[in-house]
């Protein structure tokens, strides 16, 4: 069994020793790649829906995992029961959902030591929930598998990261007159702008385009309200191409 190099990369930061909890786990790929890893100890892999709930159980079938990882049926977190697992893995969903799903199991979350988490749209949105609710990002990791571009976020309790999240977004300038603003460090990612690689200029190229498309489609309306909108996303296209034009590339 041969990883992608997204859950590879997820999988490289699940510490030694640790009680892993997979949610939307789809074929349980990576508890399955962790447990044999040696790294994760014990691990649940949690699924909503049927289809890839049975291919779960038939993939930790298949390993002959079934005294190290339950498969469990269940929605989010609900898969999980308080203290039973201190690491949590959520990728291939979009940020809002990763959010909600971690908002409604807020409770599940005493005694988890690390979050890593991969939103597949929506970013900004999951880091401003971490940031809310006291957890520090600590790591970030962007990479293109197949054409499509992912983020890596992870994420440790205030308590316990040796950072914390207002140095982690603390406005900075890039030039004497071009600032990092904590808007723009949630939007960007605070490590990814520290070393922005050809993969992040991809990105927020692509993104300008999508926004340009935006400001299109909401001058089509003749409301006030429409152009204060527009007005608001062309001066972030603005700030964008401004961060893009002054921010070296770093070559890996």
């Amino acid at each position: 069994m041969k990883l992608s190099n997204r859950l590879q990369q997820i999988h490289v930061q699940i510490p030694e020793g640790s009680r892993l909890a997979d949610i939307g786990s789809d074929h349980a790929l990576l508890p399955v790649a962790a447990v044999r890893s040696g790294n994760v100890v014990s691990a649940i892999a949690g699924e909503v829906n049927p289809g890839p709930y049975e291919a779960a159980r038939k993939q930790v079938s298949d390993a002959g995992l079934q005294e190290k990882i339950a498969v469990r049926r269940g929605d989010g977190l609900d898969v999980v029961e308080p203290g039973e697992v201190d690491v949590i893995t959520i990728a291939g969903m979009g940020g809002a959902l990763i959010a909600s799903i971690l908002d409604r199991g807020l409770s599940k979350l005493e005694g988890i030591s690390l979050l890593i988490l991969q939103p597949n749209v929506g970013e900004d949105i999951l880091r401003r929930w971490l940031l809310a609710h006291n957890w520090v990002v600590v790591a970030e990791k962007l990479l293109e598998e197949d054409g499509k571009i992912y983020e890596i976020i992870t994420a440790m309790p205030q308590a316990n990261s040796p950072i914390a999240n207002e140095e982690v977004y603390k406005p900075r300038l890039i030039t004497n007159d071009v600032e990092l603003t904590e808007e723009l460090l949630l939007r960007m990612g605070p490590y990814l702008v520290d070393q922005p690689t050809d993969v992040f200029f991809a990105k927020w190229e692509s993104e300008i385009v999508k926004l340009q498309g935006v400001v299109q489609s909401i001058m089509k309306s003749d409301q006030e309200s429409a152009r204060e909108k527009a007005a608001d996303v062309e001066q972030l296209i603005a700030k964008l191409k401004e961060v893009l034009a002054c921010l070296p590339k770093v070559k890996l």
